[in-house]
């Protein structure tokens, strides 16, 4: 495999067992990613975009197939290793934010460090959260933050471990347009900045064209490319 491919994605299927049989979401999807590229997943609702991201951030494993992040296979790695493996290399921002409620802005932005035992790096957490524009409300808990503050919050959650990826699933689904807009711009801007590779899903057309690659599944296939 090439160093400069950062995603690896063969051949991947996968099927849910179902009372009238076998529920196959995503079939037979193959792709590269190079270091540092962008490529947006788009596609109708239930077409195994979601899916797909989980299996790329090896939130879970295929039925078949392989995916090498960072140019290590996922497959056959238990849960732990899997975790180990995304704590070093990738970041994620989610639709719902997903941040701790008991915790303010600048304990959540700390939480990947946390979990890798590291301590010390408040001040990094602080400059991300000025680099969102959020300097004066990492004080603040996440019922005290509007949406679009939630969701800034979790971007710089996202890179304060430098991760060499990013996977974004319908980052901006719920936010309102002028929000979105904004919170577009830090996603690509600190994905420039920090010469991160981007993967996200997304219904936004205008998110989706930023992208330097867009594929489009239907039906659980890549139907182009």
């Amino acid at each position: 495999m090439s160093d400069n491919i950062m995603l690896k994605v063969e051949r991947l299927t996968k099927t849910y067992p179902a009372t009238a049989g076998a529920l196959t979401v995503l079939r037979d999807v193959s792709f590269s990613l190079n270091a540092g590229d962008s490529l947006a997943i788009v596609g109708p609702s239930g077409s195994g975009k979601t899916t797909l991201l989980g299996l790329c951030a090896g939130l879970d494993l295929p039925t078949s197939g392989d995916v090498l992040l960072a140019g290590e296979s996922l497959q056959g790695r238990d849960e732990d290793s899997r975790a180990q493996l995304r704590n070093t290399h990738v970041g994620f921002v989610f639709q719902n934010f997903q941040l701790i409620p008991t915790l303010t802005g600048l304990e959540n932005v700390l939480v990947p460090l946390e979990l890798r035992g590291e301590s010390g790096r408040e001040a990094e957490a602080q400059a991300l959260l000025e680099r969102v524009g959020l300097g004066e409300r990492g004080d603040h808990y996440p019922v005290q933050l509007s949406g679009g503050e939630q969701q800034r919050i979790a971007l710089a959650r996202a890179f304060i471990n430098n991760p060499k990826i990013l996977f974004c699933d319908e980052p901006t689904g719920n936010l309102d347009g002028e929000t979105a807009a904004n919170m577009i711009e830090l996603v690509f801007g600190l994905n420039r900045e920090r010469g991160t590779t981007l993967v996200l899903v997304t219904h936004d057309r205008d998110l989706a064209q930023r992208c330097q690659r867009i594929i489009r599944l239907k039906n659980g296939s890549v139907v182009t490319d």
